[in-house]
């Protein structure tokens, strides 16, 4: 018997036709079941502005975990955290922060922004004075007026915000809040 036997020319277009067109109809069921791509509203709680430095990490996230805020929050680490509003190191960390903080008050609807400063940062040791963390009262004091100016430039621009500031000390796991000077 001879196996090769020829087919008519529209027997072998019906079939190339139904092999083209098959897929064809199975991609366009499946696309047609297919939802188009929404983006969700996520809402977070806070901003966190901390400092880059890894010893206070640990203790960061258990601070927080502990105010309940377990990923209700969005993250920014800065060096020098409250410093770095100042433009310091460079005016683009100032920059940086606004631009953070923009996006995560329209994308995120957030209600709070949490400034954390810490003892022995190296950004105040370079800024202001190398002996800085030699004297804790003097230390204190220069953080809490750094920390005031970024709470009276936060709540320049977004008076409908909630400012929590700390002072996170070496004992790991103590974080002070410093309340803001009351203008008169």
């Amino acid at each position: 018997m001879n196996k090769n036997i020829n087919q008519c020319l529209c027997c072998s277009s019906r079939r190339h036709f139904l092999r083209s067109f098959l897929p064809g109809v199975i991609a366009f069921t499946v696309l047609q079941s297919a939802q188009s791509a929404k983006a969700e509203v996520h809402q977070t709680k806070a901003l966190v502005l901390s400092c880059i430095d890894f010893r206070f990490l640990t203790a960061e996230q258990s601070f927080l975990r502990n105010k309940n805020l377990t990923d209700k929050y969005d993250l920014t680490a800065l060096a020098g955290a409250s410093l770095a509003l100042t433009g310091f190191p460079h005016p683009s960390d100032a920059e940086a922060f606004w631009d953070q903080l923009d996006i995560s008050y329209k994308l995120h609807h957030i209600n709070k922004v949490i400034i954390i400063d810490h003892q022995d940062c190296g950004a105040y040791a370079m800024m202001i004075d190398p002996n800085l963390s030699k004297d804790p009262e003097r230390e204190l004091q220069v953080h809490t007026d750094y920390l005031n100016q970024a709470y009276s430039s936060i709540r320049s621009r977004y008076s409908d915000i909630e400012i929590e500031m700390y002072f996170a000390t070496l004992n790991q796991g103590e974080f002070p809040q410093i309340f803001p000077k009351i203008e008169k």
